[in-house]
């Protein structure tokens, strides 16, 4: 996967993504809407969330599917599954996309209550049990973050990972983990316009003895702010 250049100006936004799945149910006179959202990696995965769905409700009339999937967003599909053709599978993909989410697979299972919804009802029904799913979901945003590394004679780490706990908590990075060699390696994931001010702040904390060193990018997803 190609990220931008962490030492050139901001990426662009990347679509976010959900937490963990989340099951919602919508009646519609008499007929239920049950509402599957859930982060999937790949297609593979997508297929195994529906074809579980498929097995656990195996009664059901209708399994109605919206899949996005890619770092940004540009692999997407759908399906009616028997409903009259762009009632369901695309109504439920512009919720996807109304919400820029990606790596997300929506399913939605319908028991018929045995009165006819029309178009405009089965539109309203199927987009309305994903954005009601969604509304319950913890989004994380995704991001592409620079990875960092600094040096830290073992004497000074207790301290400098106090600084730099603070310092990401302030700043929307991620301190990313520690290894403990000859010296402590501390790994943090910073925003690209954030590394000057790392590098000044590393700087002062230490008195000009500590560097950071800054590698690649990653994607990383992170909660979203309220």
């Amino acid at each position: 996967m190609t990220v931008p250049d962490p030492t050139t100006r901001p990426a662009p936004r990347l679509p976010s993504t959900i937490a963990a799945p989340v099951d919602h149910e919508l009646v519609v006179r008499r007929s239920r809407f049950l509402a599957h959202v859930a982060p999937v990696r790949d297609a593979a995965e997508a297929d195994a969330v529906v074809a579980r769905l498929r097995k656990e409700l195996w009664d059901a009339r209708h399994h109605c599917v919206a899949t996005v999937l890619g770092t940004h967003a540009d692999q997407q599909r759908s399906t009616d599954d028997g409903e009259p053709s762009g009632t369901a599978g695309v109504p439920m993909l512009e919720v996807l996309r109304h919400r820029r989410l990606t790596d997300v697979v929506a399913v939605v299972t319908r028991y018929f209550g045995g009165v006819l919804l029309g178009a405009g009802g089965l539109v309203r029904a199927y987009s309305g049990a994903v954005a009601e799913a969604l509304d319950r979901a913890t989004i994380l945003r995704r991001e592409v973050l620079a990875e960092v590394t600094l040096d830290v004679p073992h004497a000074d780490a207790g301290r400098i990972d106090n600084v730099l706990r603070e310092w990401c908590a302030a700043h929307g990075a991620v301190l990313d983990g520690t290894q403990y060699l000859e010296e402590a390696r501390f790994t943090l994931l910073v925003p690209p316009e954030a590394l000057g001010r790392l590098h000044d702040d590393v700087a002062a904390a230490s008195a000009g003895t500590l560097v950071p060193a800054v590698g690649g990018s990653r994607v990383v997803d992170v909660p979203a702010k309220a």
